[in-house]
């Protein structure tokens, strides 16, 4: 099973922003523990490359690891040299794109109106990230399956316990799930921990896995 399949199948992709580096493998072991196994790392995060590597000797093939907020082909490569199965980005940006693609690492670049999301499939994005999907509301989501029912789409932004299964049944092959799922600076003892998992079950259960 190729990893674009995998990662639809598994439907959640957790969002680690703002995380301490010493938190990347605590908040991983929490998460697989409650279900969910693809993880994207934002690269502003310190040492980034290396907490990549990390995971990745961890976990091996049992959890889905790539970076995200990548908005050029150089911080694309950088990241894919250190095992990055993905490359998320806010914006479409078609080096980063080809970049992505020349490597044989999923390209999920973000996009928000229809020709924008049209953009980035016609250039070789494997799934386009619906961003942000919480400025235009789950309607709209809606509406884009309309006219562009061939492409993937996976909404960011906003995605939480309430809309998650709505959004699904719109058709997102998957969801990438921030705030409401990790919140780094809230983590600071064994049960925070624990209460990431309980989330983390909780999302797992609705999307069906």
């Amino acid at each position: 099973m190729n990893r674009l399949v995998e990662l639809k199948n598994r439907k959640i992709v957790a969002v680690i922003r703002g995380a301490h580096p010493d938190q990347i493998l605590p908040i991983a072991h929490a998460l697989q523990e409650g279900g969910i196994s693809t993880l994207e790392i934002t690269v502003e995060t310190p040492k980034v490359c290396t907490l990549i590597e990390k995971v990745k000797e961890e976990f091996g093939n049992k959890v889905i690891v790539g970076a995200g907020t990548v908005l050029d082909p150089e911080t694309a490569r950088a990241v894919i040299m250190s095992g990055a199965e993905f490359i998320f980005s806010p914006t479409v940006n078609t080096k980063t794109i080809q970049m992505a693609k020349r490597y044989g690492v999923l390209s999920i670049p973000g996009a928000l109106t229809p020709t924008e999301i049209l953009t980035a499939y016609e250039n070789g994005g494997d799934i386009i990230k619906v961003f942000p999907a919480d400025a235009m509301g789950f309607s709209y989501f809606k509406s884009l399956q309309g006219p562009l029912p061939h492409i993937p789409l996976m909404p960011t932004g906003g995605i939480s316990v309430e809309n998650l299964q709505d959004y699904l049944k719109a058709g997102a092959v998957a969801a990438g799930i921030g705030g409401s799922l990790v919140n780094a600076k809230k983590l600071n003892s064994e049960e925070d921990y624990a209460n990431l998992t309980k989330k983390a079950k909780q999302f797992s259960a609705l999307a069906g896995n």
